[in-house]
């Protein structure tokens, strides 16, 4: 099996570092390295309109020396980490420079000075038209006397300062870009941990399961969804293990009671067919044989029956009927065996009529396979009692006979298909242990519910339930 997953996520977690590192490269940098232009930009502009609008324009309204004015601006230059201060005249000729004292015979000029190089703004970068040998954050602030820009306060710094501290920020972005990268690995793990070994474990016991395994056992020790999605598959693997030894003891009955009648019928037939068994005699072996093919037309009906009923797919035909009435006529139907052991059936009715609301011939059928049950293992000269109550709407109809009863052990396994428990084995060879299932299946079409109560040696009883019509209420 692909275990695509854990990749996925791994890859997705290193493209995160890697895509995180490319933005913080190209995208703090700029940002951080325009702010830091446009801060440091604001604050010279500050000083070169404080310097243009009092030490400069004293100078030009020839209120103060020229010497004066440069010892200012050695000073303000100091306070700015020695960023040299000018002033320029229109024509680009340098006046003061704070950072060397100017010959008065040596006229410095800046070729093709423009100070609207600015354009809308008050700096700009570059070289300062050749004047340094790298490029430089340069201010303008004019300098205005008797209504006219006299010259210009020019303040420069180096670009590389800029970026030296543009870069220190972006190593500190990089430091904390590492320790989040660190951090998220916690996540890794957690994901590790409580999501990708459990649907690992999840994943292989699913592939056991799929080649035949079903005895594979795992466990996911989880609260949450993966650890009920683990108990859910645990559980549906248990079901189909018992469903696959339920089909395989269905088989094994089948195939055991279909064998043992064919056996029989075969060895008797063999047996007249080459004189083992004299002409004589044929008529007593012949009556077993049929006895034996109607055991197995009773089988085979049952089974057809039994496969029909499901809770799902049963169709039933409900109608208000008289349980009652249905009970007699049930009654009535075992009169020649009941004479034949010598046996009672006592029926005690709630009212003359009793209207439930069920498929009529699917509800006789239960009663039929009840009462046949309850007088095949009863003893002789005794009563089977069915008896009819009312309560909460529901008619409660009770099969009770004084027979050998079923074994504690057996009770909860007599409605499973082709159950035998052992004290009926001897009794009943004719039976074949489908009819208590196919009373369950009815009841349950019913959505209603069927119970037994039993005691070795004392008798058993059978109790179900059906809704009462819903006309008896209106009566009423």
């Amino acid at each position: 099996m692909k275990r695509t997953l854990y990749l996925k996520f791994l890859v997705a977690y290193l493209l995160f570092g890697i895509f995180g590192f490319i933005i913080v490269a190209t995208f703090v940098y700029s940002m951080t390295y325009e702010r830091l232009r446009r801060d440091n930009a604001e604050n010279m502009y500050k000083v070169a309109t404080q310097v243009a609008n009092t030490y400069a324009a004293d100078l030009y309204n020839s209120e103060t020396s020229l010497d004066a004015v440069h010892t200012q601006l050695v000073a303000l230059s100091q306070y700015m980490s020695g960023a040299p201060i000018w002033i320029v005249n229109p024509s680009g000729r340098l006046v003061l420079d704070s950072s060397r004292v100017l010959d008065p015979g040596q006229e410095v000029v800046i070729q093709d000075f423009d100070p609207t190089v600015t354009g809308n703004s008050y700096y700009t970068t570059g070289t300062f038209w050749g004047s340094f040998n790298e490029e430089n954050l340069s201010v303008f602030a004019p300098i205005t006397a008797n209504f006219k820009v006299q010259a210009y306060v020019v303040i420069h710094m180096p670009v590389s300062g800029i970026q030296k501290s543009a870069n220190e920020f972006l190593n500190i972005s990089y430091l904390m870009l590492i320790v989040l990268f660190l951090l998220s690995m916690i996540i890794l793990i957690f994901f590790t941990e409580l999501v990708y070994l459990p649907l690992r474990k999840i994943t292989t016991a699913t592939e056991q399961y799929a080649a035949g395994n079903m005895s594979y056992e795992f466990s996911v020790e989880s609260e949450d969804e993966i650890g009920y999605l683990g108990a859910s598959l645990a559980y549906m693997a248990g079901e189909i293990s018992r469903q696959e030894e339920d089909q395989k003891k269905f088989i094994a009955n089948v195939s055991h009671d279909f064998r043992s009648p064919l056996t029989s019928i075969r060895g008797y037939l063999v047996a007249m067919q080459d004189g083992t068994i004299p002409e004589e005699l044929h008529g007593k072996y012949l009556g077993i044989v049929i006895n034996e093919t109607d055991r197995l037309t009773k089988l085979t009906n049952e089974l057809l029956t039994l496969n029909n009923l499901n809770t799902k797919g049963m169709l039933l035909d409900r109608t208000d009927f008289d349980i009652n009435q249905v009970i007699r006529n049930v009654a009535e139907s075992f009169g020649g065996t009941c004479i034949d052991k010598n046996i009672g059936i006592e029926l005690v009715l709630t009212d003359e009529n009793m209207l439930v609301n069920a498929d009529m011939s699917k509800i006789q059928q239960v009663l039929y396979n009840l009462v046949d049950n309850a007088i095949k293992f009863s003893h002789k000269d005794s009563t089977v009692k069915i008896e009819t109550t009312e309560k909460h709407s529901k008619v409660f109809v009770s099969v009770k006979d004084t027979g050998i009863g079923i074994p504690k052990e057996d009770q909860k396994l007599i409605f499973d298909r082709f159950y035998k428990s052992d004290a009926s084995r001897g009794k009943d060879k004719k039976g074949t242990g489908l009819g208590l299932s196919i009373v369950k299946e009815i009841i349950k079409a019913h959505e209603e519910n069927i119970n037994v109560i039993s005691t070795m040696g004392v008798g058993t009883e059978f109790i179900f339930s059906l809704p009462k019509s819903a006309v008896m209420d209106e009566v009423i």
